[in-house]
């Protein structure tokens, strides 16, 4: 099934300010040898998306390095492929696009040229593993305009930002809150989102004419019952990356086998990243380590308990390293 993808590199950069000073927040880096990208591009290749645009705003220098070529993920191709897109202006001025809606009215062109049915946007802000060919599935046999992905349960704090849908028993959304109620059981948008190519060249088309300015208010909020929209429930797994606390919650809650097999076990669904060519770790004859998650290229030579090590972390004799993630490199 043919569809193009777009994901969205930066839009949550300002909620996690530490870590994307200098650099996006799609390449963030989580569980000792990822970025969090490589969970979207991955769900992405898995489906047989072979053409797929990244949308950058600032600090995007990382994100290139990172990504090269596309090689990695199979998207390094003579015709199509991985196309990163850097800010541009936004249609109203020269200044850089500042939401969600002028990002995608920035490429129209790009959406244009290509000729796939369907259009999967997303945003890299979380650690998932997503059977898209069975969303796009279920859009085609729902015949539906729009299929916005969500999760059922008592909302977070993390996903009070996301939209609320209310569905009725075919599943089509009758209704929808633009923000969710931390406490209550909700149908949270996880912000990933399939559309008829077509349907979005008019939708964004309209929002020029009109002077649109908000993707979810204005595309989806207003168009609940003008548009065929649909939901999907996700019932894996999803590590929302949206604060420094999360973040340090969900690299540590790989050290738990249940949530490494839910993220790394699936044969059919690996998660991709970029090699990197490092030699196995090492471990010293005083070396002692618990329950930790380690990533290739480390010295080990103290102790580490409950704790995940990137690549190239260096642990130095009577040194002891517990409950603490070390970035890549870290002596």
């Amino acid at each position: 099934m043919k569809a193009l993808g777009i994901i969205f590199s930066n839009i949550h950069n300002e909620t996690i300010d530490e870590l994307t000073r200098k650099r996006t927040s799609a390449s963030i880096p989580f569980g000792g040898r990822y970025r969090l990208i490589d969970f979207a591009l991955s769900n992405i290749v898995s489906a047989d998306i072979v053409n797929v645009g990244i949308l950058a705003q600032k600090n995007y220098q990382s994100l290139m390095d990172h990504l090269g070529s596309g090689k990695d993920w199979d998207l390094s191709r003579r015709n199509g492929g991985l196309v990163i897109f850097p800010p541009y202006g936004s249609y109203k001025s020269d200044t850089l696009y500042s939401n969600r809606l002028e990002a995608l009215i920035s490429i129209r062109g790009y959406i244009e040229k290509n000729k796939e049915d369907l259009v999967v946007l997303m945003d890299c802000d979380s650690a998932n593993v997503i059977d898209l060919n069975d969303v796009l599935e279920q859009h085609v046999a729902n015949q539906a305009d729009i299929t916005i992905i969500y999760r059922h349960g008592k909302c977070g704090s993390d996903m009070a930002s996301h939209m609320d849908l209310k569905m009725d028993e075919t599943g089509r959304v009758i209704k929808a809150d633009l923000k969710s109620k931390v406490g209550k059981i909700t149908n949270s948008s996880i912000n990933v989102w399939v559309i008829n190519r077509r349907l979005l060249q008019c939708l964004l088309d309209d929002a020029v004419s009109q002077g649109l300015e908000s993707f979810h208010r204005d595309i989806l909020f207003n168009n609940i019952k003008s548009l065929k929209i649909f939901g999907y429930e996700h019932k894996g797994i999803y590590l929302h990356v949206n604060s420094m606390e999360n973040y340090f919650k969900y690299n540590m809650a790989l050290l738990e086998k249940e949530n490494r097999d839910a993220l790394f076990g699936d044969r059919n669904h690996r998660i991709y990243t970029k090699v990197r060519d490092s030699a196995p770790t090492r471990y010293g004859f005083e070396a002692k380590v618990e329950n930790s998650f380690i990533a290739d290229g480390c010295e080990i030579e103290g102790t580490v308990i409950n704790s995940v090590l990137f690549r190239g972390v260096k642990v130095g004799k009577g040194t002891v390293v517990k409950n603490s993630i070390l970035m890549q490199d870290t002596i």
